[in-house]
């Protein structure tokens, strides 16, 4: 293509970015505008059979997507950017487990989770874009910087794997500690509303209150920074190319809050998938200096894609025959 749309944008012509973000605002609009329109107010309760047919959705337009990746910029790409899709999948299974935890502190019904969750992937999309290209800006002008990725990787999966995480205490959560102090809070949930309009107890003025569904939705999204932190380090030890890190970045959480719907019930049935996720963490920073001792320009990215399937589906299969009695019981 000739004009603006050939024109060169982070490595690849400007129509392949344009029509990614195209593809992007059309599944948000959609599932915004047609699948979960409310029109009564109430909010829009996602049953398990819906959460499961969207994740498919989501899942496969993921996959097909890396078809457009081959075509375009060859096979290479296209199984990093597979490998890259998986690995940020499975990534964001973690978080899964955080947002649960969020929802249960704060009491969100089902039925008003879907409205935080939309708005928390839209932010979690732009802030991804943010980091994502300060990454590639990174890697363009210092190719060290990916040898300190890896080093980081390697780190975070060992103390993932060994020490374990921490038991969660919102109630004593710095960043709701302070919202708490800052901002004037409602005692309970206004229905959809992330703000209200009340009289101030203390000046009898009406005010602006913040409720707890927003106080849920900035965790969310405070939660995806940090998360952020391991996910795009390890999708540059796969790949530097912009294009490819973000499209297969954002494909794997365009989907996640299907995938939350359709796992929250069965999320103790995965009880040694954050074991898997570090072995695979230390995996993606490791075959950055393996490749360097072998002499290889690169890890073979279909060697990448196949130990990732692996090492997640050992994961996968251990914690659900680990767990195999539990949910006998609960049947």
């Amino acid at each position: 293509m000739d004009g603006f749309f050939g024109l060169l944008f982070l490595g690849q012509p400007a129509w392949m970015w344009l029509g990614f973000i195209g593809i992007v605002i059309a599944l948000l609009a959609f599932d915004l505008g047609v699948l979960h329109r409310d029109k009564t107010g109430s909010g829009h309760e996602i049953g398990v059979r819906e959460s499961l047919g969207l994740s498919a959705l989501y899942i496969t337009l993921g996959l097909a997507f890396s078809g457009f990746v081959w075509m375009q910029l060859g096979s290479k790409p296209a199984f990093e950017y597979l490998t890259g899709f998986v690995v940020e999948k499975s990534l964001a299974l973690d978080n899964v487990f955080v947002i649960a935890l969020i929802f249960t502190y704060f009491a969100i019904p089902r039925a008003y989770q879907h409205r935080v969750l939309f708005w928390g992937i839209l932010g979690a999309i732009m802030l991804r874009a943010i980091m994502i290209g300060f990454g590639a800006a990174l890697v363009s002008e210092f190719h060290w910087v990916l040898y300190i990725f890896a080093a980081f990787l390697i780190v975070t999966g060992i103390k993932m794997l060994f020490m374990g995480d921490k038991p969660n205490d919102l109630g004593n959560d710095p960043l709701v500690r302070f919202m708490r102090r800052r901002f004037r809070v409602t005692d309970k949930l206004e229905g959809q509303h992330f703000f209200v309009r009340r009289s101030d107890p203390k000046t009898g003025r009406l005010a602006t209150f913040v409720t707890p569904l927003f106080l849920a939705l900035v965790l969310i999204e405070f939660t995806d920074v940090i998360f952020a932190v391991d996910s795009v380090p390890a999708i540059f030890a796969i790949t530097t190319d912009p294009y490819v890190v973000y499209t297969s970045n954002i494909f794997a959480i365009l989907g996640l809050r299907a995938l939350y719907f359709a796992l929250a019930a069965i999320l103790h049935r995965f009880a040694y998938l954050k074991q898997a996720l570090a072995i695979l963490l230390v995996f993606i920073g490791s075959k950055i200096f393996v490749a360097d001792l072998l002499g290889l320009d690169k890890f073979p990215a279909s060697w990448s894609l196949g130990v990732t399937f692996a090492i997640l589906a050992s994961g996968i299969f251990y914690s659900l025959w680990r767990t195999r009695s539990a949910q006998k019981l609960s049947a």
